[in-house]
């Protein structure tokens, strides 16, 4: 009885539909390691500041592989001010990147960048709905772009466009954990001099130049040696640091079990409830037409028409048990038996 209770229970379609997400419904994490510096690119926009000099919003673009982060200030999150960053930053200063990954918004998504794109051969990777994760680079950036912001704008923030590149200066020279070293260390194979390193007299500051071509030469080259081998500690300190997070994280999740013609329901990420409301924010049941790689699924809605969306805003749809009618239980004994 308390067997056929619970199974009853688990398939009450109003049931189903209360529960929310938790972090335990996230998919397993699956990291992207590249090998080769700038050739992966993250873009997003920071959400609206206060107005700075006419400027309300901040472009952000990071490389995947030395975290080296580029920021421009903008008075509008259109397609004009994305490509004035590829046009006048990332094309001329580190050469056209492979893939670029952003969220996406009607600023990525659109005419004018699927034509820079395909001209340039770039591969445009975008993000599930609703799931930051996958441009999780960009979006700790932006945290920390933000984070520098804070502590260095005036109380009314309205400064904020005369700090950034303060705030990028400080980003790049920074020691990054992944990395083991900083950015700056990665691009350049050399340590950032530094104003207050003057006035405490660090030991570049205090040596005297000289001219010796050969001895600068000789130098040079073993720098650039080096380089290579900074550049492949970082990648393996990298990679190392991101599996170590995601065996952490992937401990702590409850792994799902769906597959193709599966029926599953939708967590609805947009809808916004208040206390005392009982609408759910679970919709469907939605009809699974394939699982991909990294945690994505396409689903099939009411006309038929795919759509992609993250295995965590997903959860298992149990139907109900058709009442069969030549089925019956008597209760109390037949009489004429």
């Amino acid at each position: 009885m308390f067997k056929d209770a619970q199974t009853f229970i688990s398939r009450c379609d109003a049931c189903q539909r209360m529960d929310n997400i938790s972090k335990r419904n996230q998919m397993p994490h699956n990291f992207i390691l590249e090998v080769e510096v700038f050739h992966v690119w993250g873009i997003d926009f920071m959400v609206p500041f206060p107005k700075s000099n006419g400027y309300e919003y901040i472009l952000v673009a990071v490389d995947y592989v030395s975290k080296w982060v580029e920021a421009i200030a903008s008075t509008t999150n259109d397609a004009n001010v994305v490509v004035k960053m590829f046009k006048t930053i990332i094309f001329p200063r580190f050469g056209i990147p492979r893939v670029v990954i952003s969220d996406g918004g009607s600023h990525f998504i659109n005419g004018t960048i699927r034509a820079l794109f395909k001209k340039t051969g770039i591969v445009h990777k975008v993000a599930s709905p609703y799931h930051p994760q996958t441009s999780g680079q960009v979006e700790i950036s932006n945290r920390e772009i933000k984070s520098i912001l804070q502590k260095t704008t005036s109380k009314t923030r309205k400064d904020w466009s005369t700090k950034l590149d303060d705030a990028l200066w400080a980003n790049r020279t920074a020691y990054k954990m992944p990395l083991g070293t900083t950015p700056f260390h990665i691009v350049y194979g050399k340590s950032c001099h530094l104003p207050v390193e003057l006035e405490y007299k660090a030991a570049w500051a205090v040596k005297e130049l000289h001219f010796n071509l050969k001895t600068a030469a000789e130098r040079h080259l073993i720098q650039l040696n080096e380089l290579d081998e900074i550049r492949h500690n970082a990648y393996e300190n990298s990679r190392i640091y991101k599996e170590r997070t995601n065996a952490y994280h992937d401990r702590k999740i409850i792994l799902k079990s769906i597959a193709p013609n599966d029926q599953v329901l939708l967590f609805n990420s947009r809808l916004k409830l208040f206390p005392g409301k009982f609408r759910s924010r679970w919709s469907g049941p939605f009809k699974i037409k394939e699982v991909k790689p990294y945690g994505a699924v396409v689903l099939m809605n009411d006309k038929g028409e795919p759509f992609t969306v993250n295995g965590q805003r997903l959860k298992p749809y149990l139907a109900k048990i058709g009442k069969d009618p030549s089925a019956s239980v008597a209760l109390i004994d037949n009489p004429e038996a």
